[in-house]
Parts: structure tokens; sequence; C-alpha cells
């Protein structure tokens, strides 16, 4: 797994030691330290400084108690998260999460990625995650609203506009930031809008921060299939989930000319060989709220398999975009005997280990996640930039500033694993080279 360093061997133990039961954490720290030996060979002054010790254990861990009132006056608790990773390169950045499956583990896994994933935009910002266990689904507004004042007021003596700038992340929308903002501004007395990004427009928000993540997704690899001299042109692709990457990424293919074939949600997956009509996944998704199973009621073309297993569908190009390890290394399998020639990451850590040594030696173009599902975290920083000079830009402008970062990203990952001698191999890559600058900085401003 490292080559034969026996001192990263040690290391990786000491994590996993240090952090028992957080298996999301473990293989993120894995998968990183995996790349670095070419690294480390060149550089041995990073083991001196004790780098990679330091980057793996957070700056700041905070766990806090969320109680709140439902609609019937019952009380409820829950557990807030905000793990404070490195701010080497700039202040914390990273989204908040709200959905059942949030624990400590999982935070770390996201904000240890975040470090990197920050890096690479070339953004002064450094990397933060947060979340909580709480379930927004099937709350009313004022659920939702009580439960939101209750964390940010935990919260709020932890943030700052040049301290820790929280986003949304899963179950965290433009309502949840705005209940979020409203109580960070009752409790402070003050309109500190580059506090939290992901706003709406009307009051500090950015234009194309919904679209970001998924379109930051289709211009990396849009990237990588020209160097290669392929394009989205008359391919067939199929995109894993129907949630806000999913739905922009979609967008974004077709209007390079690729064909949509499939999406997903947790309950099955719909086929539609004509192509799948984006607006009709978006009033589905984003106004009804409902299945992806009722956009077979719309086109008679469509098939819905209940269950279904979307990495099955034969396909040119896919871009899972709904949760962590949901590409085995079964599932690779399938896709590289039906054809697949490029995968591209839109959610964090969408596939096993396995099933990227298979992509790997499939000879399978391989977008990585940390550099693929950057746009989300670069709009913000985007956001961030505006807010502090009390600009606004227009979409086209906005949407130009993204598309030549995600084009900066890919060039940055390309030219950095031929560097250390594995051309081709992004992950290693966009490993190494937000490794490198982060490593740096903390030399620099020695020991913090």
């Amino acid at each position: 797994m490292f080559g034969g360093d026996e001192k990263l061997e040690l290391i990786y133990r000491e994590v996993v030691n240090r952090n028992p039961g957080e298996t999301e954490f473990h293989q993120a720290v894995g998968e990183v330290l995996s790349s670095l030996p070419p690294v480390l060979a060149k550089h041995p002054e990073f083991y001196e400084y004790k780098i990679i010790e330091r980057l793996c254990e957070p700056d700041r861990q905070i766990i806090f108690r969320v109680v709140w009132e439902d609609d019937k006056g019952k009380l409820h608790i829950n557990r807030g998260f905000r793990v404070q990773f490195n701010n080497a390169l700039g202040p914390y950045k990273g989204g908040l999460r709200f959905h059942p499956s949030v624990y400590l583990g999982v935070v770390k896994f996201l904000g240890f990625e975040q470090i990197f994933k920050n890096a690479l935009t070339g953004m002064p910002i450094g990397g933060a995650k947060g979340g909580s266990d709480f379930d927004p689904h099937g709350k009313s507004d004022r659920e939702v609203m009580n439960f939101c004042r209750r964390f940010m007021t935990e919260l709020h003596q932890y943030l700052g506009e040049e301290v820790d700038i929280p986003a949304g992340d899963i179950g965290v929308g433009q309502r949840e930031i705005g209940y979020l903002f409203g109580q960070y501004k009752r409790l402070t007395h003050r309109f500190e809008a580059g506090v939290i990004t992901g706003k709406k427009l009307n009051w500090g928000g950015s234009q194309v921060r919904k679209e970001a993540t998924g379109y930051g997704l289709v211009y990396f690899m849009d990237e990588m299939l020209r160097d290669h001299k392929k394009s989205f042109d008359g391919m067939k692709v199929t995109i894993s989930g129907s949630g806000n990457v999913a739905i922009y990424a979609a967008e974004k293919v077709t209007q390079l000319g690729g064909k949509v074939i499939a999406m997903s949600d947790s309950n099955g997956v719909i086929y539609d060989e004509s192509g799948i009509n984006v607006e009709t996944v978006k009033r589905i998704k984003e106004v009804e709220r409902k299945r992806i199973k009722e956009y077979t009621k719309f086109h008679e073309t469509a098939t819905y398999y209940e269950g279904g297993n979307i990495w099955e569908v034969k396909t040119d190009i896919a871009l899972p975009c709904a949760t962590e390890n949901e590409i085995t290394g079964r599932d690779a399998k399938i896709l590289i005997k039906n054809g697949v020639i490029a995968i591209g990451e839109g959610s964090n850590m969408p596939t096993t280990p396995e099933g990227i040594k298979a992509f790997m030696d499939a000879g399978v173009l391989f977008g990585p996640a940390k550099a693929a599902n950057a746009g989300g975290v670069a709009t913000s920083a985007l956001e961030m930039i505006q807010n502090s000079r009390h600009d606004v830009w227009t979409f086209e402008y906005t949407d130009k500033r993204l598309r030549e970062i995600m084009e900066n990203i890919y060039r940055t990952c390309s030219e950095t694993a031929e560097e250390y001698g594995t051309p081709g191999n992004l992950s290693r890559g966009a490993n190494i080279a937000g490794f490198i600058r982060v490593a740096t900085a903390m030399i620099d401003q020695g020991i913090v």
C-alpha cells in the first residue's frame, strides 16, 4: 500500500489506532498516504517536520449537543460537529451535512479530503467540515428553523470571515443556510455575509453556486477527455443520484452534446435510451420533492428499476454523484466489461480502493473526487471574494471563472502525476499536488 515505506506504514497504523472505528477517515488517510512515497523520497524534510502526523490530527474537533423543539412541543436531542482540520492556506472552509449517517468519522473523512481539495483550487482556503445527525426530511420549515438556530447558537463562537466559513452539503440547502445565518446575525449583531456561503442571491449569494459542483465536474472531465482526443459529444452517460450535483452535471453534459441515459436515487434507477430530460428531473426533485420513479409518468420511453444498480447499465462515461463507496470492485468490473472509457467522481470518495485499482489497471480515464468535484468549494470561494468586495458578478463571468479553475485543477493533477512518475494517474497527481501545497505552507509558518 505504501510502496515498502516503513515510516509511512507506521504513521498510518498510528492514525488508525488513535481514531478507532472511523473507517471512512482511515480510508481517506490511506488513499492519500499511498501516493506519497515518491514525494517523501524527494522531500525528506516533510518527515522531519512531522507534516503527515500534523495533517492527520485536526487542529480542532468541536462536538456539541443540539436540543430543539418540534411543532408538537416535543424535545429532540441531536449531536453537532465541526472539525477544523488545517488552516495553513487560509481560513477553514467546508460544508455542513445534516443526515442521520453523520458521525465524527464521516466528518473527519470529509474534512481531511477538504484540505487537499481546497488546496487544488489555488484559492486561499483551509480545510474543515461539519454537520449533524439531524434529518431535515419530513420536517416543517419551523422545525428546521428551530434546529438551525440551536445548532448555530452552539457553533457561532468558532466562526468568522477570517476564521471558519461553513457552506451547504447534503441536507443543507439555501433554506438551512438562511436560518443559520439569521441566527449568527442575531447573536453577533453583525451582517457578516462572508461568514457562510451558499446564500440566496438576494442577500449575498453567488451566481452558479447551485450548479457549481455538477458543472465543475463536467468541466474537469471535458478537459480530461479533450486531453485524450475525446469529448462528451455523442457519448452515453450514466449519473448516480438525482440531487443537486447529479442534476447539474446532467444539464452540462447535455449542453456539451452528451446523452444522459440513466439517473438514480436511493430507491431505484430510471433508464431512458432516448436521453433523460433534465427539466423533468428538476421539477420532480427540486419542486415536487418526490422520488425519481415519478419520471416514468412523464416519459413513456423511460423504465424504472426498483432497487436497480445503475452501474450495470452499459455506458461510455459514468459519473458517481450520490455517496461514498458506491462503486465497488465488482461494479467497476461490470463497467469495464461494458466498455466504459471514463469515470468522474462527483460525490466524495464514491469508488472503493478495489474499484479504483480496477479502473487504473484497465486504462479507464479516472477523475478523482478531490479534484473533479472541487467546483462547489471553488465557487464558494468566489462568493467570499464578492462578499469581501461588496460586489455582485454575472452568471456568465462566474461560470467562466469556475471553468478556468477546473481546467487548471486538471492540468495541475496531470502535470504532477507525470512529474512523479505516474503519468495519467490523476488520483496520485491530485494527492501529491494538494499535499505539497499545504505541507510547504506549514513549514513556512513553523510549528503552529
